[in-house]
């Protein structure tokens, strides 16, 4: 029996799973899923949990049910490559793999800076943005929220909470000269007039030097802030970072093109765990679900697999509230509601698949 261990049931070890029942599991194979939560959780809308917009249970959906499929609901302690098992936090079990896939996803990334794990809020796990939630939710009138990083999860949590509480005095901590450095500056400027319009402040050229529990202290002066929630930047799960596999200057692991690990070809590492030239995404992570699910088909079936093609992302959606937003549509950036019902189009299809 062949025991296929998927650690991880984000967007990329769900699609590998998927795929592979969608082509028929070969009998003589066994798949496990480990992943901590008894549902797949769509983290592209956790900054909708964390403002109170939306129901736990609109970003959450089920696992596939296969005959050759074990769910295993538990925390991870150590990936054992030396003896190919996975040991299970606060149990004796172990879980043996001959092939292993990882896709543990990121965890937030302090970058060192004093206080900022202790004393700030996070979205980056579904628990983690249900604890921000109930910080926002409890907030008395006028309070003061703290969003430091203005990317794609700070510009989401930061107009999300807007339309929740429009009571709240909201300030948005950026590093650089704009919002969403990243994208097109027609859609930089939108949504930086966007803020203006929803009284929501932004401080660029910011350089948090420290956080307290309740201040931010940015470029030598310290101000209130009841709530500071951290969206600047993320880093490969800590499990990876104990792996003796070689790896990029973000910690993520060089693979080959195969997505599987050089010296360990039996191994596979899909979306943020993966060293890759695309940013992250739950949209990377599915279409390198997708091509390791093709791989392991073959594999598993004692076939010898195509190298697959190059990766290509059709572009990035976000939103500003319930009825705006952002992104880029057929190579053209756009703006306003056509982005903002592509994106719900987006979520819908998720949760039909």
């Amino acid at each position: 029996m062949k025991r296929l261990v998927i650690l991880g049931g984000g967007y990329g070890g769900v699609k590998i799973l998927h795929k592979l029942i969608d082509s028929e599991i070969p009998k003589d194979v066994r798949i496990t899923l480990v992943d901590r939560n008894p549902y797949h959780s769509l983290k592209t809308e956790f900054y909708t949990i964390a403002a109170g917009t939306s129901a736990d249970k609109e970003v959450r959906t089920e696992f596939p049910n296969h005959e050759q499929v074990d769910l295993v609901f538990a925390e991870i302690e150590q990936i054992d490559t030396e003896n190919e098992q996975i040991k299970i936090k606060q149990s004796d079990e172990t879980i043996a793999y001959d092939y292993l896939v990882i896709g543990l996803g990121c965890e937030d990334n302090y970058h060192g800076i004093e206080g900022a794990k202790e004393f700030t809020e996070s979205v980056q796990t579904l628990s983690k943005a249900r604890h921000t939630g109930l910080a926002i939710g409890d907030l008395h009138a006028y309070g003061k929220v703290a969003i430091v990083g203005a990317g794609l999860s700070g510009i989401e949590v930061a107009s999300e909470i807007r339309e929740s509480r429009p009571d709240l005095n909201i300030r948005l901590l950026d590093r650089g000269a704009s919002v969403l450095n990243g994208f097109d500056s027609k859609i930089q400027e939108y949504v930086a007039e966007w803020f203006v319009k929803n009284d929501v402040e932004v401080l660029h050229h910011s350089n948090v030097e420290y956080v307290e529990k309740d201040a931010v202290c940015n470029n030598g002066a310290c101000f209130i802030s009841d709530v500071t929630i951290w969206t600047a930047g993320v880093k490969p799960n800590y499990l990876v970072s104990e792996l003796p596999f070689d790896k990029d200057t973000q910690g993520k692991i060089k693979l080959n093109d195969y997505s599987q690990v050089p010296t360990h070809t039996n191994i596979y590492v899909v979306g943020d765990c993966a060293s890759s030239y695309h940013s992250p995404s739950a949209q990377l992570a599915g279409k390198q679900g997708e091509q390791i699910g093709d791989v392991l088909r073959a594999v598993l079936n004692g076939q010898e697999p195509q190298i697959p093609k190059e990766v290509k992302l059709k572009g990035a959606l976000g939103s500003l509230g319930k009825s705006d937003g952002f992104g880029n549509m057929m190579k053209q950036p756009m703006t306003g509601l056509l982005p903002r019902l592509a994106k719900s189009g987006v979520l819908w299809l998720n949760k039909r698949h």
